[in-house]
């Protein structure tokens, strides 16, 4: 064969894959396209940031289904400071963005006949959960589920969006904030939460190292970046604090203790963390704390916001933040006093709840509705 015939031959081989070969759609546009076209963006792009922090839950999760890209550019458009992705492990040691390992309240997986066999049961954190799990999953297999609404009968409107998005990895999240960040010219945070850190570490999938590196290496390597990161384990957040300088938020609950905690035999519990002392332990290894939000106000058996305990005081005097969690406009989660009617999805009067968590003095919280905290605390 001459020269210029195997020279033409090797050119008609490679054609397919230079000329013929489809680009990967631009999935970070395509987020940003849909946020654009929805009707809760601002109007008045102005993207002055004040205290307190406005942290989008899950992304804008009161109007698209969690933890998925349009969910996090309408809540970057809504004027959220920052933008919260929970973090799990894939088989192949990937890390994507889902409130949980399990996959069947927040995917169609259930619908979707080659992975009928995936189903199973084991132990989270203790409990016995029967589903579909992250960790038996490779990314590739992920990226052919499509996200569904985690709770319809809350956010019926949500689920006109079921099978439009993607399970997205934390890199897509990133190159997301990168790019609304050059759009918007403003800081956008992240805020990613390590979900069931000693679960996967038993399944040699340990997070820690695989979230810090993909952050080093989008700059994200010091405590003046615009992130936190977050956990409601002990162990990890400890182990974090020797390997980077970024910021640690220790998450509490009402009661109980931390996974890692009962699988060490420690005897530390959420309600001894709280205490003075507890919080300057914190105080030794994290910037501040995220409490369930009943721990700052509770609320009394009819329902009702009592009187602020003195949690905000304390953790402030033991040199942290405080930014509490879960802030819903739906009556299923507002005090009683503060709802509209009796559906459960009906939007009751969350700013009267906002107000009196803020007049407690915190420095950030997390809602689901980002729009309706970042135009109250505009009016303040």
């Amino acid at each position: 064969m001459s020269k210029s015939l195997s020279a033409w031959v090797l050119g008609v081989t490679l054609l397919p894959l230079a000329v013929f070969a489809s680009p990967a759609p631009d999935k970070v546009q395509a987020a940003i396209d849909w946020a654009q076209q929805q009707p809760s963006v601002r109007q008045t792009q102005n993207w002055d940031s004040k205290a307190p922090l406005v942290i989008a839950h899950r992304g804008a999760s009161g109007y698209a289904p969690e933890h998925t890209l349009a969910a996090y550019a309408l809540a970057a458009f809504q004027g959220a400071d920052y933008i919260e992705p929970d973090l799990v492990m894939t088989r192949d040691g990937q890390l994507v963005a889902r409130h949980d390992n399990e996959l069947g309240l927040t995917t169609d997986v259930a619908q979707r006949p080659e992975f009928a066999d995936r189903k199973r049961t084991q132990s989270v954190d203790g409990r016995s959960l029967e589903g579909w799990f992250s960790e038996d999953f490779t990314l590739a297999e992920l990226k052919t589920l499509r996200a569904i609404e985690r709770i319809p009968q809350q956010r019926p409107g949500n689920t006109r969006f079921d099978g439009q998005f993607e399970i997205p990895t934390l890199q897509e999240i990133i190159d997301l904030v990168k790019r609304l960040e050059a759009l918007q010219q403003r800081t956008l945070g992240l805020y990613p939460e390590t979900k069931h850190p000693t679960h996967f570490q038993q399944l040699d999938l340990a997070m820690e190292k695989p979230l810090l590196a993909v952050l080093e290496r989008n700059g994200y390597d010091s405590a003046d970046a615009p992130v936190f990161i977050q956990s409601f384990e002990v162990a990890n957040l400890k182990a974090l604090s020797t390997l980077t300088p970024i910021r640690l938020v220790q998450l509490l609950w009402v009661e109980g203790q931390p996974y890692d905690q009962q699988v060490l035999g420690s005897g530390l519990g959420y309600q001894q963390m709280i205490t003075p002392e507890g919080l300057q332990t914190i105080a030794s290894y994290a910037s501040g704390i995220g409490p369930e939000k009943g721990m700052i106000i509770p609320r009394d058996a009819a329902g009702n916001l009592t009187a602020p305990t003195s949690l905000v005081r304390d953790a402030h005097a033991a040199g942290l933040k405080v930014h509490p969690y879960t802030f819903r406009a739906e009556n299923a989660f507002l005090p009683t006093r503060l709802r509209n009617g009796s559906e459960p999805s009906e939007r009751g009067d969350i700013k009267a709840e906002l107000r009196a968590f803020l007049a407690t003095g915190i420095d950030g919280l997390f809602i689901d509705q980002p729009d309706i905290a970042v135009r109250l605390r505009e009016q303040r």
